[in-house]
C-alpha cells in the first residue's frame, strides 16, 4: 500500500513557482504529478517524464480521478493579482476559496494524508511592527490576501476533523529563476518588479514606473524582501518531510529578512545586465507599505531552512538569462 500512495500531486505544477517545486521533487527522488487548468501555467514547464493532468479545481469529478495514488499534495493553484481581487472578488472567491474546498474534500475523500499549502504575506496586511513574524496580526488589505487567510483556517479545521497534516507556507516576494537554467518559462502579464525591469531591458515595455520615492527608507523607494524561487521549492520539500516525520501542523514565513529596495533593484539591474533602461520617477501607489520584511527564523529552526541563492545578484542575473533565452 505504501508504494501506491507515493505520489505528490502537485496543483498548480505548470505555474512559475510551482514548475520550481516539481523540479526540486523530481531532484530529490519524489514522484510528482501536475495538475494544472493552464490558465496561466505554461507547456513549457512541464518537465519531461513528469506526468500532467490537465485539470481544474472547480471540477471534483476530475480532482477526485486525479487523487489515484496520491499520499501528498502541494497546493499552488490560485489567482494572485491584488489589484484585480478588489474589483472582481467574486471570481476570486470562486476559483481560490471554492477550488480548494473542492481539493480538500477530494483530498480527505482519497485519505491523503499530508497538505503544503501556497500561502502569501498578504495575510498580514499592513505592518504593525517589523519584521514581520508568524504571530503578527493577521488583517489582509486586499481580497487576495483574504482568499489565503480563508484557506489558512479551513485548514486547521480539516486537520482537526478530518486529520489532514498541513503546512502553510506564507512567501514573501518571489523572485528569479532556476539556477540550473532549466525552467525558463515567463509570466504572461508580469505584475512584480523583478519581471518588468527585465522585460523593459530586453524590449518587451517601454519604461519602469517607480511608485514614490519619499517613503521613509534609505533612498525614498519601497523597502521587499525577495527569496529566489529554487529557496522557496526547496522549503517546499522540507515543509513536506517535516509533515511526515514531526506529524504536526506548521505554519511559516518564507523570506530572507533583508530588503532591497525599489532603486536598488534597478541599480543592480543595470550592473548586471550592462545595458541603461528608461524609467519614471511617480507618486505613491496606495496600499503600499513603505517596508516589508520577513521573519524567517521559525523556517530555519523547524525546517533547517536557509536561502542559499536570494542575494541580489543571484536574483536578477537568474531571471535576465530566462528573459535572453526567451527573447
Amino acid at each position: 500500500m505504501n508504494s501506491e500512495k507515493k505520489i505528490v500531486l502537485v496543483v498548480g505544477g505548470a505555474g512559475y513557482i510551482g514548475s520550481h517545486v516539481v523540479k526540486a521533487l523530481r531532484d530529490a527522488g519524489k514522484s510528482p504529478v501536475v495538475f494544472d487548468n493552464m490558465s496561466s501555467g505554461l507547456k513549457e514547464n512541464l518537465l519531461r517524464g513528469i506526468p500532467f493532468i490537465n485539470g481544474d479545481t472547480l471540477f471534483p469529478e476530475q480532482l477526485a480521478s486525479a487523487m489515484k495514488g496520491v499520499g501528498s499534495i502541494i497546493h499552488m493553484a490560485a489567482l494572485k493579482a491584488a489589484g484585480e481581487s478588489m474589483t472582481e472578488p467574486e471570481k476570486y472567491a470562486e476559483n481560490n476559496i471554492s477550488g480548494t474546498i473542492n481539493l480538500l474534500n477530494a483530498a480527505t475523500a482519497a485519505k491523503v494524508k499530508y497538505f503544503v499549502f501556497s500561502s502569501s504575506a498578504a495575510v498580514y496586511g499592513e505592518p504593525q511592527y517589523l519584521p514581520l513574524d508568524e504571530s503578527h496580526p493577521t488583517v489582509p488589505m486586499n481580497f487576495y490576501g483574504h482568499t489565503k487567510l480563508a484557506i489558512e483556517n479551513l485548514l486547521r479545521w480539516y486537520s482537526q476533523l478530518k486529520g489532514l497534516r498541513f503546512s502553510s507556507l506564507r512567501y514573501f516576494n518571489a523572485a528569479g529563476y532556476d539556477v540550473d537554467g532549466e525552467l525558463n518559462g515567463l509570466e504572461h502579464k508580469p505584475n512584480n518588479l523583478l519581471p518588468i525591469v527585465l522585460e523593459t531591458i530586453v524590449g518587451r515595455r517601454e519604461k519602469v514606473e517607480v511608485f514614490g520615492t519619499d517613503y521613509d527608507t534609505r533612498d525614498g523607494s519601497c523597502i521587499r524582501d525577495y527569496i529566489h524561487v529554487s529557496d522557496l521549492a526547496d522549503a517546499h520539500l522540507k515543509a513536506l518531510d517535516y509533515l511526515k516525520h514531526e506529524n504536526q501542523d506548521l505554519v511559516i514565513n518564507l523570506g530572507t529578512s533583508n530588503g532591497l529596495s525599489v532603486l536598488e533593484i534597478m541599480q543592480i539591474a543595470r550592473e548586471v545586465s550592462g545595458q541603461e533602461f528608461n524609467y519614471t520617477l511617480g507618486p505613491r501607489r496606495a496600499g503600499d507599505p513603505a517596508v516589508v520584511l520577513a521573519k524567517a527564523e521559525l523556517a530555519a529552526e523547524l525546517l533547517g531552512w536557509r536561502p542559499k541563492h536570494s542575494d541580489a545578484n543571484t536574483l536578477l542575473e537568474t531571471t535576465l538569462r530566462a528573459y535572453r533565452q526567451s527573447s
